[in-house]
């Protein structure tokens, strides 16, 4: 996995508060693509945080397996325009009874992602440097991207309707415009609950048909997030590593 890859993979999770076209829309229909997009662009504006429960499944398509499952819970706050994001990560193997409980941690701030793990007592950081909007513009895809930032990453078309585990959705695609990133991820496919207005599933797909399929719920918005939660929970003895290349 190159670094690029490595850094998407650790950052990227949607949480999409945007209000969906009707049921009814067929795919590609422009109508209702256009109705999330200006939709965005308000919901832009007031966005303040989110938090979610969640679960990523990777796939790998060389095998045709389920080869890793992690849960846990996922933070997001924005101020000043400046977008945080903490995840308390859990690896539960492929089954319930390989469930390992060791967590790790994800932040992003400051224009850098820290990996905390606190068995090793390690924290590998990567700065983003010049990339810290590019990457930031991935990671903020619906929690506070507006619809013409979203237009000026991706090409996106309107899918139609599909049901979520009984929950009406509108399913959007995404390919990216950067033929770099595009290396990485192929595509993506957001579905978006028609009820409430978020993100309920994201599927971000490489190139060779390996994918990330991330679920959420217990998604709340706009609720007071403490400090605390944006803060590594280091010892004294913690170690910081920088990758290079």
């Amino acid at each position: 996995m190159n670094r690029l890859s490595l850094i998407l993979t650790l950052a990227m999770a949607a949480i999409l508060p945007v209000v969906a076209p009707a049921q009814q829309s067929k795919p590609g229909d422009p109508a209702a693509l256009d109705a999330v997009l200006k939709k965005m662009d308000a919901v832009a504006a007031n966005f303040s945080t989110a938090q979610a429960d969640f679960e990523w499944v990777t796939y790998q398509k060389v095998i045709d397996e389920v080869v890793d499952v992690e849960r846990g819970v996922i933070y997001y706050r924005k101020s000043n325009k400046q977008i945080e994001m903490m995840a308390e990560v859990k690896r539960a193997g492929t089954s319930e009874s390989s469930m390992k409980s060791e967590p790790k941690f994800v932040l992003l701030s400051g224009g850098k992602i820290r990996l905390y793990q606190p068995k090793m007592d390690q924290i590998t950081e990567f700065d983003l440097g010049k990339n810290q909007t590019e990457f930031e513009s991935y990671i903020v895809l619906g929690f506070g991207a507006s619809g013409e930032d979203l237009q000026k990453n991706f090409e996106v078309k309107y899918a139609g309707p599909e049901t979520i585990n009984g929950v009406n959705t509108a399913k959007l695609q995404l390919v990216p415009k950067s033929a770099k990133v595009k290396n990485t991820y192929s595509q993506i496919l957001l579905w978006i609950d028609l009820e409430r207005g978020v993100s309920v599933q994201q599927q971000l797909f490489q190139p060779q048909g390996d994918y990330r399929l991330a679920k959420y719920s217990q998604i709340k918005l706009h609720e007071k997030v403490s400090d605390d939660v944006f803060k590594l929970k280091t010892t004294g003895k913690t170690q910081t590593v920088t990758p290079h290349g």
